[in-house]
């Protein structure tokens, strides 16, 4: 298959190597020892995947890590001979990867393959229409298979603190528009003030458009890095905090995450990635990943965010024990 994309290996590994999580240079970022055991369970009387060689690809934040060392540990117990190229900084750089055929197989969301990789101004509001047409398009445009989504929807959102909560009775975005302009303060990073499906749509969508004495002055944005927003969200620096909604912060510092009850903001469920040719060549990878995406859930990846993100523990033990715990590996 002819691939699409305009950087090279030589680019990529480059750009791998600028980022300060490296060890040492070269596109896989995460490595280290590769936690397997024994299909189990449901995926007992999966075919051996013995001889083949996959290289597994991740984004560089916490749930990319947990779920790409996952897929490491699910297609090495199959008895692959896995690559672990996880930690790859950066989206452009983990899609061109795959585009360029640097990885085989890699968890990716429908909104960020709507809006991102494809170049659509707009999320689909329905889950199902929105995987389905990422679906059809990445195949037909770049030979990229999205296996059936999960139940994790890992969408931007807002979060507020019990304090604003009990103060103001917010429950969902529309109950922004009861409470004072001054108190409707945001915490928020600039990339989501100038996505063309972020802030600026979202508060005109909710008739408290920003710029505006009866919206939102622009006075009342705070801008942060992702990171910080949640401890300042946490501190009263604003009242409302840009998070993402699996994020294990939210747990960790009691935030409540408001309800977007227009469904105004795109949803990104998750979906395991395979090259076209590699999934032919092995129909079985679909066999492992489909029962284990049954079971991912935001509630499920709150928590295990949560164990690397505030208790420290490695995200390759987390996946291991998750599988083991869940009976997908023993």
């Amino acid at each position: 298959m002819q691939r699409r994309g305009s950087l090279g290996l030589a680019a990529l590994v480059l750009l791998a190597c600028s980022s300060l999580i490296l060890s040492s240079c070269g596109l896989g970022t995460a490595g280290g020892k590769i936690l397997k055991g024994e299909l189990a369970g449901p995926l007992a009387d999966v075919d051996s995947l013995d001889g083949v060689s996959l290289r597994v690809g991740s984004k560089n934040f916490t749930e990319q890590v947990i779920l790409g060392k996952m897929a490491v540990t699910l297609l090495a117990s199959a008895g692959a001979n896995v690559d672990d190229l996880t930690n790859i900084p950066g989206s452009a750089a983990a899609r061109q990867a795959e585009l360029e055929g640097q990885i085989d197989a890699m968890w990716e969301y429908t909104g960020t393959g709507w809006v991102t990789y494809l170049g659509h101004d707009k999320g689909i509001p329905d889950e199902r229409k929105q995987y389905e047409a990422v679906r059809d398009e990445d195949l037909k445009k770049n030979g990229m298979v999205w296996m059936e989504p999960a139940p994790l929807n890992n969408q931007y959102a807002f979060a507020v603190t019990q304090k604003v909560r009990k103060k103001f009775g917010v429950k969902t975005l529309s109950d922004i528009t009861d409470i004072p302009v001054k108190e409707r303060t945001f915490c928020v990073e600039s990339e989501f003030i100038n996505r063309p499906d972020g802030l600026i749509p979202m508060l005109k969508a909710y008739g408290i458009p920003l710029g505006k004495p009866d919206g939102v002055p622009n006075d009342n944005l705070k801008t942060y890095q992702t990171g910080a927003i949640y401890d300042a969200t946490a501190k009263g620096e604003c009242n409302f905090g840009e998070v993402f909604t699996t994020d294990g912060r939210i747990i960790a510092l009691d935030l409540t995450v408001l309800e977007d009850d227009k469904k105004i903001l795109p949803n990104y469920n998750l979906s395991m990635v395979v090259d076209e040719d590699v999934l032919k060549a092995n129909p079985q990878i679909t066999d492992i990943f489909t029962p284990v995406a049954k079971e991912l859930t935001n509630e499920l990846m709150l928590k295990l965010n949560s164990k690397v993100d505030t208790e420290g523990q490695e995200a390759s033990q987390v996946a291991y024990d998750w599988l083991k715990d869940e009976g997908f590996i023993k």
